[in-house]
């Protein structure tokens, strides 16, 4: 047997659906990070900083002729392609926040997140 919903029922459910969309929009705009940068580095020595806040496509080209290409959108940068074996880089996903960061060990190229904000520390230690 199946019930209707009642006009009490409907006003809890878009409550409750209001209540999520505040907490998620509110979560998205306190942890942005502003005027981040997405720093690359190949075999330690830096090639490339480019801003958080744009959308761009970088293609990066080793001297073996191992390529590697970086998205930047959204405030997150990720790795779209790679041509290394395992592709862990590509798997990842995107990175945005302060300190993470992409390393693709067999092109021997890094993508690190820096921002002038600090985060909340995991840990305190005495």
């Amino acid at each position: 047997m199946r019930e209707k919903w009642k006009r009490n029922d409907i006003w809890l459910f878009l409550a409750i659906v209001l209540a999520a969309l505040f907490l998620f929009l509110w979560q998205r705009a306190a942890f942005s990070v502003k005027g981040a940068v997405a720093v690359v580095s190949r075999d330690g020595e830096t090639i490339g900083s480019y801003p958080l806040d744009g959308e761009e496509r970088i293609v990066f080209t080793g001297s073996g002729g191992e390529r590697n290409v970086l998205t930047i959108r959204d405030g997150e940068a990720y790795m779209e392609e790679a041509d290394c074996p395992d592709r862990l880089c590509v798997k990842q996903g995107p990175v945005g926040k302060n300190g993470e960061s992409i390393i693709c060990l067999p092109h021997k190229l890094a993508v690190q997140i820096i921002s002038e904000q600090t985060g909340e520390a995991d840990i305190l230690v005495k």
